[in-house]
């Protein structure tokens, strides 16, 4: 296969249609930003060079392609004179063998396979000048492809550029180019202005590069949705909801089960195994792993969670987490980060834990929240109990040991440490450590104040009650 020598990412627009404070490229589709979609579906065609062209948001787009690609070259473009301009810029100083490819930054559903059979073809022809077409329902906004007598491409018009007979063609030009680098930068240098925008237009290159006798392609894709562009949210949605489409197709191919996947939403980095269950209103985003046998939903959100083999999480949300194979996560459980369920444990109903370690086969079932604690092996939490990790200034850590039985409604005051096969009783504060084997008390002794609701709640229907029953006002 021929590679491109040089890659270049026009994405220095405005993008003011999206009404943002955040550059449009910037925006989140299925865990990657809009850009971030277009580099990774470059990546494979392996390019000496890629150049990016940034301008509007300069800052957060350049940190942003640091982070993601260190290997591309940003190019700051000041003023925004047009793509071809833009291209202008990017070509100085990269390298003037071999060929160049161009798109654009806000087509995040490109793929690595569509390019490659358009290099194929661009290659196959001996072609100087490539674009990638496709036909539109509705191709308003689109520059038109017009093709002469014979079929072959004679020119790009841009959509304001465009009179009535031009504006019915439904063939447009997505933006994706391959040229020849020396045929590229000939025709560039002779671009001008003489245009409805002022601007220097790359679409004109085409022309150019016909008149001087070279061979030039409309290569048109069979699959429009993967070169449709983002120029406001309601653009930015129907992409995202093809991302999802695509995504969920590929994981059910893969075997695994997704009830209703009009509901279920999996980023693109999701790793997920074979016979899993998910089940509908599910999110699975940035790095989750789930194994073999795990049952995902309803209603839940995992965001960077690895769930064991056989693991169940059912309406709850986890960040940053760790399950253990066959552990039970849910209903209504948080699992905020820094946590890890070993195998057969439990966070059941209602209950948070953040920054923990819970034992194998020990279980938190209910209305209970763990914070900086380490929990062992066999250890069951009783209902509503505490662990009471921060005094205002400083979290403190809990140890619990293994085969502990904590007494519903008790609080753990940390730093505390309660050893191997002891007990806490229902209703204590404990402070103290206590230690293996022992059962601690943290209570005052129960007083009963006899006739007090008749005496100081006399008329109300309890002391009604208490009268019927046989309560009188004396203590």
């Amino acid at each position: 296969m021929h590679n491109p020598e040089v890659v270049i990412v026009l994405a220095a627009g405005e993008g003011t249609r999206m009404k943002s404070a955040t550059s449009k490229v910037l925006h989140p589709i299925a865990g990657r930003t809009v850009l971030g979609h277009v580099l990774a579906a470059i990546k494979p065609l392996a390019a000496r060079e890629l150049r990016v062209v940034i301008g509007a948001h300069k800052d957060a787009v350049q940190a942003h392609i640091a982070e993601i690609s260190p290997e591309a070259l940003t190019v700051y473009q000041a003023e925004r004179n047009g793509t071809g301009h833009a291209v202008q810029l990017a070509l100085a100083g990269a390298a003037t063998t071999g060929s160049v490819l161009i798109l654009a930054g806000d087509t995040p559903l490109i793929t690595s396979e569509t390019l490659k059979e358009f290099v194929a073809v661009h290659y196959a022809n001996e072609s100087s000048a490539s674009v990638l077409t496709a036909d539109l329902p509705d191709p308003f906004g689109y520059g038109r492809i017009v093709r002469d007598d014979e079929g072959d491409i004679s020119r790009i018009v841009e959509e304001r550029d465009a009179d009535d007979e031009v504006k019915a063609i439904s063939e447009i030009n997505t933006g994706i180019y391959l040229f020849d680098n020396g045929a590229l930068r000939e025709a560039a240098a002779k671009l001008s202005k003489d245009n409805s925008q002022g601007e220097l237009y790359l679409t004109d290159v085409i022309a150019l590069i016909k008149e001087a006798g070279r061979v030039a392609l409309a290569i048109r894709t069979n699959d429009y949705s993967e070169v449709l562009g983002i120029n406001d949210r309601s653009q930015l949605a129907e992409c995202t909801a093809i991302m999802r489409d695509r995504i969920n197709d590929a994981v059910m191919k893969s075997g695994v089960t997704i009830v209703d996947p009009t509901t279920t939403w999996i980023d693109a980095d999701v790793k997920i195994e074979n016979d899993v269950i998910i089940h509908p209103g599910s999110l699975l985003a940035g790095t989750t792993i789930v194994a073999s046998g795990a049952v995902i939903g309803p209603r839940t959100s995992l965001t960077n969670v690895i769930v064991g083999e056989g693991a169940k999480v059912i309406e709850s949300t986890c960040t940053d987490s760790e399950i253990g194979a066959q552990a039970n996560v849910g209903p209504y459980s948080f699992l905020r980060p820094g946590t890890k369920l070993a195998a057969n444990s439990k966070a059941g109903a209602y209950v948070e834990i953040k920054n923990s370690s819970i034992g194998e086969g020990s279980k938190v079932p209910h209305l209970s929240y763990v914070g900086d604690a380490t929990i062992g092996s066999g250890t069951n939490i009783g209902a509503a109990t505490i662990f009471v990790n921060y005094d205002g200034v400083e979290k403190h850590q809990t140890t619990v040991g293994d085969s502990v039985r904590i007494g519903s409604d008790t609080m753990l005051v940390a730093p505390v440490t309660i050893g191997d096969g002891a007990y806490t009783a229902a209703g204590s504060i404990i402070t103290e450590d206590v230690p293996a084997g022992s059962i601690g008390v943290a209570r005052a002794k129960q007083r009963n104040v006899l006739g007090w609701v008749l005496r100081k709640r006399a008329g109300s229907s309890s002391a009604e009650a208490a009268k019927r029953a046989g309560a009188t006002e004396r203590e």
